[in-house]
């Protein structure tokens, strides 16, 4: 089983350079689909010409899609597990395997997200907040591989920046709800709680990790979560911020948190000293 990662990117330039520079360094032979959502920045079309191999592949939208429509492309056009990954992001020593074994070894994977310093309720060392980016982050993706055996948690939703979608997922949900969801966000708590209603589950892959700048792409577009987010979600899925405000409430990955600081000060103090 192998998983293909879709790209898609729309401007945020400096963003997306450090984003194709870490898959160039750990993904290099990995299948890729870049999918240049119209950017307006003419400097995207000239570094995506430039990046295309046997694995590797440009796709070019000739007019401005928005995400959800341009994600969906991206999961028509791969057959196995696919996973969706924001250009503002980073990625790490090992986090495809990471990600991989987790498909493997547990049942009934509708989505996967893993660790990442920005990433609302993924998020390490602290919950629901941006964390400082590490400066060295193969380091703590090694030491999460190394010092800590995954127990790959159930979540309520996915997080939308790094987000794996299992080959049954598509098989038994679909795609992103293009026509509620327009430009973007809010597709993926639709599309985990359709997971969760098909007997799928959303797990966090808690041995890998993954940083998101977070919102270049958006910004660019001048799009925010607002009240009329919550209202789209809402209308699909009237239970899920009560969902939502209980996972919170209850906290159930504070304790992995708390463990993984106490192997993170005895395994790597330099490391803790600068996270936490």
């Amino acid at each position: 089983m192998t998983i293909e990662i879709v790209v898609p990117v729309y401007n945020a330039y400096d963003a997306f350079v450090e984003c194709l520079q870490s898959l160039q360094k750990h993904n290099a032979h990995s299948r890729v689909i870049f999918i240049n959502d119209a950017s307006t920045d003419e400097r995207i079309a000239e570094i995506l010409r430039h990046v295309e191999t046997d694995n590797w592949i440009v796709v070019t939208n000739q007019v401005n899609l928005g995400f959800v429509k341009t994600a969906n492309i991206g999961l028509r056009r791969t057959t196995g597990p696919t996973v969706l990954l924001n250009s503002d992001t980073v990625v790490t020593n090992g986090w495809l395997q990471r990600m991989l074994d987790c498909l493997q070894q547990q049942k009934a994977i509708g989505t996967i997200t893993p660790w990442s310093n920005n990433a609302e309720i993924c998020s390490f060392p602290e919950n629901l907040q941006y964390n400082q980016e590490p400066e060295k982050p193969d380091v703590l993706a090694g030491f999460l591989y190394q010092y800590h055996r995954p127990e790959y948690p159930h979540l309520p939703t996915a997080v939308g920046f790094c987000m794996l979608v299992s080959a049954e997922a598509k098989k038994q949900v679909g795609f992103f709800d293009e026509e509620q969801f327009g430009m973007g966000y809010g597709e993926e708590n639709d599309y985990s709680l359709r997971v969760t209603a098909a007997g799928l589950h959303n797990v966090l892959c808690d041995n890998a990790y993954v940083i998101h700048k977070g919102n270049q792409s958006f910004q660019e577009l001048k799009l925010a979560p607002s009240e009329e987010t919550m209202r789209r979600l809402l209308d699909k899925h009237p239970d899920y911020q009560r969902l939502i405000e209980i996972f919170i409430q209850q906290n159930p990955l504070a304790d992995l948190r708390t463990r993984l600081i106490e192997q993170l000060k005895k395994h790597k103090p330099e490391l803790y000293r600068v996270l936490i």
